[in-house]
């Protein structure tokens, strides 16, 4: 039937659902203490991590990080897409679902629908347009030759063309625009989705021209961006989509969706660097291959790579561009290695890559490869002694001192204290005294006396760690580990989604100088849980599934070490009065940081006591918004 399928059935469903019923039918649980828990139905394990919480009404593994309420879990066990999982739900409750003919959202917080009738459903469709305009030109437009010629010199079939969905972007300014974006609406769409260019002298044409095309899709199939390489001389070589409302590059990865089409149960997934590598791997059956998109390969990245494999790993040149690639990869996997994660680095030959080694050599000679990758555990140690003569005891400090930022990084688990014992070997140092070294001591506010010419200036680059949502001046302790990888607004979140009763003694309008995406979602949080006191976590993720803030939400909910065993409520309101001085803060900070960019033989003298008055401010700001003060007095 066609129509929406009201939030406020999605809600209802949700509230009546156990989730512990839904999820016993399709794999056996057993109680275990509060909870119930069994061996994941996502990724092959032999001792269980996936626990399910009847009072929060969502499942969490500690192994994969997969997470979700009722819902979630049949999409994903079933491979169902959104509205499916909710017909099928309501049928086990014997509930009808209602449908409405309207779009958008609702009341401005939760998701309406399911996925294909989400709001950017009409940006769906038009890629998938613009991917079946790009394979017929591919097949059928008087300059195929040229293209077909190019893939064939690279070693390519079209079957495998096929399979990844290959097309070809004709010379010229405007054929896909005469395609998909005829009319005012269909143009503004094809601008929104990055498939057309508008520039500053209001001129619009095609963004892809003579190029190689190649689909991005994202897990569940969907076209959601391009890329595409060159076949003549014009630069970049290689060209992406924007970032658009359904692109984000920091998450995605080509060919994860291939990936996980073409294995049934994936145990690792082979990071590469391009398109063509991915393609050529899977053509020589190396089907587990997935590629960053022009970035660096983020945190992000990783927990969605370890949502379906308990492995990956990196595959890099050997060069020195390959080696601080790799370190970048390998500090975005540090705060991702979970017990039970694995991530290791292999470097290929000079001048080789990926695609060409596979075609010189064979798969079996790149799998040999990959078995023989260095584990993360090696590589850092490897990075971090470079240069220095372990066999001094100044080399054995410098390691010491170089590794114990990173390894901090490192989640609490069974790996985490192996790290710390591998650096107190490597070292000679007891354990007990790394650890005692692990947290280091409050260092001492900034001065602020009053600064002459002759005085040097008082800060460096590291004493004012900037951010979205700053956190406070002094390096972190022990306890206040939990807050090193979130936003404060991100912790009141999932306060909210582990305990939601809370809610009620929030002043919901304290926070509305707070901006960006997090701030409205803990704001449409707070309206819902104020209107709706009974809510439970399984209900929230449902109200935003499908959505950006449903991913975070997922993220948070399965994060229990943000979450303190007693005196939630006064964490909760501690952060709450952060968030409501974080406004001013951030003017303050901003300020500061523009004082501290310029080098100080450049500030005039009203700006080097403007400088200690606004750190004295800061203090003053904090002091008020902690744990005794009241923000903004």
């Amino acid at each position: 039937m066609a129509g929406r399928i009201p939030q406020a059935f999605i809600d209802d469903l949700l509230d009546r659902a156990d989730i512990v019923d839904v999820i016993d039918r399709r794999v056996k649980l057993k109680k275990t203490g509060k909870n119930y828990s069994a061996c994941c139905p996502f990724h092959d394990e032999k001792t269980p991590s996936f626990s399910v919480n009847p009072d929060k009404q969502f499942y969490y593994c500690f192994g994969c990080g997969a997470t979700g309420n009722a819902i979630g879990f049949i999409m994903d066990y079933e491979n169902m897409e959104f509205p499916q999982a909710v017909e099928t739900l309501a049928g086990n409750l014997g509930m009808e679902v209602p449908r409405e003919q309207t779009s958008g959202r609702q009341g401005g917080s939760g998701r309406s629908g399911g996925p294909s009738e989400s709001p950017n459903k009409a940006l769906y469709d038009l890629m998938e347009r613009c991917a079946e305009f790009y394979k017929l030109a591919l097949r059928s437009h008087e300059e195929r030759e040229r293209p077909v010629a190019y893939l064939k010199s690279r070693g390519l079939t079209g079957a495998i063309a096929r399979d990844f969905g290959l097309g070809f972007a004709p010379p010229g300014w405007d054929n896909l625009m005469k395609e998909v974006a005829e009319g005012d609406e269909a143009l503004k769409r094809a601008i929104v989705g990055g498939v057309v260019v508008k520039n500053d002298a209001g001129r619009t044409y095609d963004r892809f021209r003579d190029r190689i095309i190649f689909p991005i899709r994202d897990r569940r199939g969907r076209v959601i961006a391009f890329g595409g390489r060159v076949l003549g001389d014009d630069k970049p070589k290689y060209l992406n989509s924007p970032e658009t409302p359904i692109f984000h590059k920091g998450r995605e990865l080509y060919g994860l969706f291939e990936a996980r089409r073409a294995n049934r149960q994936l145990d690792r997934l082979i990071v590469v660097e391009g398109y063509m590598d991915v393609i050529a791997l899977a053509q020589a059956g190396i089907t587990n291959a997935v590629a960053t998109l022009g970035t660096a390969t983020s945190t992000e990245h990783l927990e969605r790579s370890f949502r379906f494999v308990p492995e990956v790993v990196f595959c890099f040149d050997g060069d020195e561009a390959g080696r601080r690639a790799a370190e970048r990869a390998m500090n975005s996997a540090l705060p991702t290695m979970s017990d039970g994660r694995q991530a290791r680095f292999l470097f290929l030959r000079d001048g080789e890559d990926p695609d060409s080694l596979v075609r010189k050599e064979g798969a079996d000679a790149f799998l040999d490869l990959v078995m023989s990758a260095l584990p993360l555990e090696e590589f850092l140690f490897q990075c971090q002694g470079a240069g220095l003569d372990l066999a001094t005891m100044e080399g054995r400090a410098s390691l010491s001192k170089r590794a114990l930022p990173l390894l901090r990084q490192l989640p609490d688990g069974v790996y985490r204290e192996l790290m710390f014992q591998a650096l107190a070997t490597r070292t000679g140092l007891e354990l007990a005294s790394l650890q005692k070294l692990e947290v280091p001591p409050p260092e001492a506010p900034p001065s602020i006396a009053p600064l002459s010419d002759e005085e040097p200036p008082p800060w460096d680059s590291s004493d004012m760690p900037i951010d979205d949502e700053p956190m406070s001046v002094r390096r972190p302790t022990l306890a206040d580990r939990a807050e090193v990888h979130v936003t404060h607004t991100q912790q009141a979140i999932a306060l909210l989604l582990h305990k939601p009763s809370i809610a009620q003694e929030a002043d919901r309008q304290a926070l509305d100088g707070l901006s960006g995406r997090e701030g409205d979602l803990l704001r449409s949080m707070l309206d819902l849980l104020q209107k709706r006191p009974e809510s439970s976590t399984g209900m929230l993720l449902g109200h935003w599934h499908g959505t950006p803030e449903g991913e975070l939400l997922a993220r948070l909910a399965g994060q229990e070490r943000l979450i303190p065993t007693t005196g939630i409520e006064a964490q909760f309101a501690d952060i709450m009065r952060k968030l409501t001085a974080l406004p001013l803060r951030q003017r303050i900070v901003e300020e500061i940081n523009g004082l501290k960019s310029l080098p100080y033989e450049q500030l005039s003298t009203d700006d080097r006591a403007r400088l200690p008055e606004l750190l004295r401010a800061l203090r003053d700001l904090d002091a008020r918004s902690g744990p005794n003060g009241a923000a903004n007095k």
